[in-house]
């Protein structure tokens, strides 16, 4: 692991020539993929525009689920979830459940909350308690797969609708759920009921974050064995330009906040997404524009845990904006706005590995 990541570095750094074919595969070109999951032996990807596709590396075959190909009837989609059953992909119009052993696909609307809160924003599946996790634009709900029983949650604190309005969704063993919402972060105890206030602990401004903006929008979340790191959205304005600030926090789980920002030497303050791989954080960075109120991408961005150090990673084919990041234990899956780039480090590390044996 440790040459690993000595080659991650060296790559994207410039000290080994980003141009290497090698390194860097191209796939669905000009499609936009938004999410990116493994379920063991394939890996799937959520689009905005042409459905979902499953990808089985051992036979390198591809399939897409599309109204196009008649076997889906959405193309629409924002997340994806998986386990060895079923997968599940988040639409503005519900979700959508593919069952692997009969090959179809059936589709879920929820009453509670109207129109939008049909809209999926995240999905996580649950291990340990075999459940899926169901992160809506309002309403938090529970999936359990067994009973095929939906619970509905009511998240809001106060009066504040952003603390009800899901951004991501976290799993920390096999007790402590974490989700980021439009304004802030909710930490539960997820082997209690999520209406006991006591199995329950929200963070936000007024009580961490180093009272960073006026709200917090938690759009990442990632684990290691220390520390949750939290990507946040930015969005200002001229007449607010301290509503979401942006940025990265590293947390403790106790009340240790860190926060790494564009004046650390991020190229933007909004995350799109975070991955761990081996001693770095990857970071997929966004700008937002005060007067266009649009997002622009800005790249990739490694940051060392032990460090804090940010190295900014170099190759003009990698688009500027990556929506989503998967490591498989070999590559780095990057999803962007132009199509799916796989970061190949093992073949590049074989390959200078059998130059040193060739050489010697």
């Amino acid at each position: 692991m440790n040459k690993l990541i000595l080659v991650m570095v060296l790559l994207f750094t410039g000290f080994i020539s980003a141009q290497d074919e090698s390194v860097l595969e191209f796939f669905l070109k000009g499609i936009q993929v938004t999410d990116i999951t493994n379920d063991g032996s394939s890996i799937w990807f959520a689009t905005n525009g042409s459905g979902v596709y499953k990808y089985s590396p051992k036979s390198n075959v591809w399939k897409q689920y599309s109204s196009s190909q008649g076997n889906l009837q959405n193309d629409l989609f924002y997340c994806i979830a998986t386990n060895k059953d079923y997968v599940w992909a988040g639409s503005a119009d519900g979700l959508y459940m593919f069952d692997k052993k009969n090959g179809n696909w059936s589709k879920r609307k929820f009453g509670i909350g109207g129109q939008l809160a049909n809209w999926i924003r995240a999905l996580v599946y649950d291990k340990y308690q075999n459940v899926l996790w169901i992160g809506r634009f309002k309403f938090f709900t529970k999936y359990d797969i067994k009973t095929k029983k939906y619970t509905d949650y009511d998240l809001t604190i106060g009066e504040n609708d952003k603390t009800n309005m899901i951004k991501s969704i976290q799993i920390d063993g096999d007790s402590i759920l974490w989700v980021g919402t439009e304004a802030g972060l909710h930490r539960y105890d997820k082997l209690r009921d999520l209406n006991d206030k006591d199995a329950h602990t929200f963070y936000d401004k007024t009580n961490n974050f180093n009272s960073q903006g006026e709200q917090i929008s938690v759009s990442s979340i990632l684990l290691d064995r220390n520390y949750i790191w939290l990507g946040l959205d930015e969005f200002i304005t001229p007449d607010r330009p301290q509503f979401n600030t942006g940025g990265i926090f590293r947390f403790d789980k106790r009340n240790d906040w860190m926060q790494i920002n564009d004046s650390n030497g991020l190229p933007g303050n909004g995350i799109y997404d975070l991955e761990l791989t081996g001693n770095y954080i990857w970071a997929s960075i966004y700008q937002f524009g005060k007067s266009t109120k649009e997002t622009f991408g800005r790249g990739l961005a490694l940051i060392n845990r032990s460090t804090n150090k940010i190295m900014l990673i170099r190759d003009d084919r990698i688009p500027r904006t990556v929506y989503s990041m998967y490591f498989d234990g070999a590559n780095m899956w990057l999803g962007t706005e132009s199509g799916l780039i796989e970061v190949n480090f093992l073949n590049r590390l074989a390959q200078m590995n059998h130059g040193v044996k060739k050489n010697d």
